[in-house]
C-alpha cells in the first residue's frame, strides 16, 4: 500500500469513528423546544452574533422581537436594517451609556420600562425569537432584579428562543441558560487608535 493510500485509509477510519460519535449525539438530542442563549465576554461580536441569528430565523419565516437596553449616541446599522422588517418589532430603549447619562434615576426608569416591554414579549407565543441586546448591564448595575428576569425567561412559551448579550452575566441567568458563548478579546482596533466606524462598531 502506498503512502497516499495509507493516509487515505487512516483518514477514512478517523472520520468513520467521528461520524459514529456525531450520529450518537444527534440520536440523543430529540427534545424540541426553544433555547436561552447568552453571548458574553469582553470581545467584539456579541451583538453581531445575536443579529446574525435573528437574520437566520427570519430566513425561516419566523417572527422576532428586539429590545436594545442601551441606546448610544449613534443610530446603529442593525436598527436601520431591521426596523422596517414586517416580522421584526424593534425597540431602542434607554438614554445612552451610563457614563454618558450620569443620571441613575433616569437610567433605572428606562431599564424598568424596557423590561416591562420584554415581559410582554416573553408571554407572547407569536415571537419565535427575541434579542435582548445588552440586557446584562441592567443586572450588573442593579437597575433590574436578576431573579425577576430569570423567572420571566423560565416561564416563556416553550418554543420561544431568546438571546441575551453583554459582557458579564448574572448567575441567575447562567443557571437557566441552554447555550453560553464567551467572546474573548485578544486585540481591538480601537486600542490601536482606529476610530469606530459604521458597519463595524455600530
Amino acid at each position: 500500500m502506498s503512502d497516499d493510500q495509507s493516509a487515505q485509509q487512516a483518514h477514512r477510519t478517523r472520520m468513520a469513528a467521528k461520524k459514529r460519535v456525531v450520529d450518537e449525539r444527534i440520536a440523543r438530542a430529540q427534545e424540541s423546544r426553544g433555547v436561552l442563549i447568552l453571548l458574553k465576554g469582553n470581545g467584539k461580536g456579541k451583538s453581531s452574533s445575536a443579529f446574525g441569528t435573528l437574520a437566520r430565523a427570519l430566513g425561516h419565516g419566523q417572527r422576532g422581537g428586539v429590545i436594545q437596553f442601551i441606546k448610544g449616541r449613534r443610530e446603529t446599522g442593525e436598527h436601520l436594517f431591521f426596523r422596517d422588517h414586517p416580522r421584526v418589532d424593534f425597540h431602542v430603549m434607554g438614554h445612552g451609556f451610563s457614563w454618558e447619562t450620569q443620571d441613575l434615576a433616569r437610567d433605572r426608569e428606562a431599564a424598568e420600562a424596557a423590561w416591562e416591554l420584554a415581559e410582554r414579549m416573553l408571554v407572547d407565543p407569536g415571537y419565535q425569537i427575541l434579542v435582548f441586546d445588552e440586557l446584562s448591564y441592567m443586572l450588573k448595575y442593579g437597575h433590574l432584579d436578576a431573579r425577576r428576569v430569570a423567572a420571566a425567561l423560565s416561564g416563556r412559551p416553550r418554543e420561544q428562543n431568546v438571546i441575551i448579550t453583554g459582557r458579564t452575566m448574572a448567575n441567575a441567568l447562567t443557571e437557566i441558560a441552554d447555550t453560553i458563548s464567551a467572546v474573548a478579546d485578544e486585540r481591538h482596533a480601537f486600542r490601536l487608535g482606529v476610530k469606530a466606524q459604521p458597519g463595524i462598531e455600530y
